[in-house]
């Protein structure tokens, strides 16, 4: 597998891992340490810099998956991608645990506070790493002439990018820096005002996005290896972006998402035949998924371990009896497990599979996997072996287990043995053809007054509901659509984002199992609780920082 993120050891962190983006112009602890202007000499060293930036995004430090480079205490809990679900599905209706850690305990019950966790210091610190990784790359490629450097350049762009969309959803208002304004000065909010502050930082990324699109640097569909970005993963952020607008903004971008999307679709990309293809652990290997991805992050057992990442997620759920019941529902010899590691804590509540997912036959606790899979939707990967029907947070057998993210590949090979490596392989899907799809029938939905007959829109629809093995209605609302986004991108990170969107995200009126810290979720979250707060270390060491409104 030629996934390998390199560590290039350069004097590019301005970050105190603990605060925020500082002075940049450091020098080298040890001496005979390279520095930025000594390390950048060839494309390649380029090419490895650029890697440097790829590699915030998976991994946990520069030594091993067991060593993290910032201070959360588990290395696994300081991975980006791990923490990133975490926060948009543990804090809404898809994914519950029933692990003690304080983390977990905020985030299900809604109780987090400026008072750093291990999720809200991950995602937040290490996003901000990215972008310092960025903007250190961005000045000492500036001068650069060697040929090739400058389409580095805007991938470099796109990642840091993506680093401070990703902040602009979860934390609403954050410090800002780039290139261009770094080497000295603490950096500052867009604004103080948290409302003109988030809506900066939109227009900012709009913009950034937009001159990546027009630049002839930034590499096309196709253009470069994955798994690479290129004006796809542009194109499809800025559609992300504009489906959320009124969110981040107070104004609609319906339009402008539905065009966003189509240009996007328009660019080539395929869905994957197979579904569950798309989290098998050669996903990165496999043409047909990686037709789909249009970003992703990829990690390899052996080049880009990770306690965090996919192997979170292939591990989290399962104990001993679900996972040998589901190696045997899929035909494989007694005794197989279908998870590597069983770590036994992941849940998802019986109301979210209820109320989203199309199972036929469900019973209860029994040997096998719960429903007939054969005739429920494709998309479904649920198992309930020894648990009862009502979840329960202090009950570990009770509620749904998921193995969306497995441990079998393409052709059927299932890495589960003592000999196997215990990281996964598989690819994370930041991106996919799916997503556009479903912002196109959204946005049109919406624009039509919140149900729609378009028949382009019945198309991507049918395309979808097709592959999940389900029949496609004549008509599509917007309830409808936040189902399909249920089913077809559960765990993929989108959960929070889209119940905010839909207003559902703090109101009484849309209940899930510990919504607020009641058992069945009977309870309004305050609305302040949109946003996580900027973290009260960044508040002590930048006053220039303004924490943001309720916090």
């Amino acid at each position: 597998m030629k996934k390998i993120i390199y560590s290039l050891a350069i004097a590019a962190s301005a970050l105190t891992f603990n605060s925020c983006v500082g002075d940049l112009d450091t020098l080298p602890l040890n001496e005979t340490d390279k520095t930025a202007q000594q390390a950048y000499q060839t494309l390649e060293d380029f090419e490895k810099g650029l890697a440097y930036i790829y590699g915030s995004y998976s991994l946990v430090s520069q030594n091993d998956a067991g060593s993290s480079d910032i201070a959360v205490e588990d290395a696994g809990q300081s991975e980006l991608l791990r923490q990133y679900v975490v926060l948009n599905e543990m804090s809404a209706d898809a994914l519950k645990c029933t692990w003690g850690d304080s983390y977990i305990t905020d985030t299900q019950n809604a109780t987090w506070s400026s008072t750093p966790n291990a999720a809200t210091i991950a995602v937040y610190t290490r996003c901000m790493v990215t972008i310092t990784r960025a903007n250190e790359f961005l000045i000492q490629s500036g001068a650069s002439s060697l040929e090739g450097v400058a389409g580095l350049r805007a991938e470099a762009r796109f990642l840091r990018a993506y680093a401070y969309y990703m902040l602009l959803d979860l934390y609403g208002n954050p410090p800002f820096a780039t290139e261009a304004n770094i080497g000295g000065d603490l950096p500052k909010q867009f604004d103080t005002d948290f409302e003109k502050g988030r809506k900066g930082l939109f227009e900012w990324l709009e913009a950034e996005l937009k001159e990546l699109l027009a630049s002839e640097d930034m590499p096309g569909v196709g253009e470069v290896s994955y798994p690479r970005v290129t004006k796809g993963a542009a194109q499809a952020l800025l559609a992300r972006m504009y489906l959320n607008a009124e969110v981040y903004t107070g104004e609609a971008r319906w339009a402008d998402a539905m065009t966003a999307a189509e240009a996007t679709i328009n660019l080539g990309y395929s869905l994957c035949p197979n579904y569950e293809e798309l989290f098998m652990q050669d996903n990165g290997e496999n043409t047909d998924s990686r037709n789909e991805l249009i970003f992703a992050i990829a990690y390899d057992r052996d080049k880009t371990q990770s306690w965090g990442g996919t192997t979170h997620l292939v591990s989290g759920s399962l104990d001993d009896a679900n996972s040998e019941a589901i190696a045997a529902a899929l035909g494989y010899p007694e005794g197989s497990m279908i998870a590597r590691e069983r770590w036994n804590g992941y849940h998802v509540p019986t109301t979210f599979v209820a109320d989203n997912f199309e199972l036929s036959d469900v019973e209860w606790g029994g040997d096998g996997l719960g429903y007939n899979r054969a005739t429920s939707d494709k998309r479904a990967f649920f198992s309930n072996v020894g648990c009862s029907e009502t979840f329960d947070i202090s009950t570990i057998e009770s509620g749904w287990r998921c193995w969306k993210f497995t441990s079998r590949d393409s052709e059927g090979n299932l890495y589960s043995s003592d000999s196997y490596d215990k990281f996964s392989s598989i690819d994370f899907p930041m991106i996919r053809l799916a997503e556009m799809y479903l912002i196109y029938a959204e946005a049109k939905a919406r624009i039509d007054g919140g149900i729609t007959t378009d028949a382009k829109v019945l198309g991507y629809v049918k395309a979808l509901r097709d592959r999940a093995g389900l029949s496609t209605p004549s008509s599509v609302d917007t309830e409808f659509i936040l189902k399909e986004r249920a089913c077809e991108l559960m765990w993929e990170g989108h959960r929070r984002t889209d119940l905010i969107r839909y207003g559902y995200f703090t109101s009484m009126s849309y209940p899930w199992p510990y919504k607020g810290g009641v058992p069945d979720g009977k309870a309004a979250i305050a609305d302040y609780r949109i946003v996580y707060p900027i973290l009260n270390t960044d508040l002590t060491e930048n006053p220039n920082l303004v924490q943001n409104p309720g916090y």
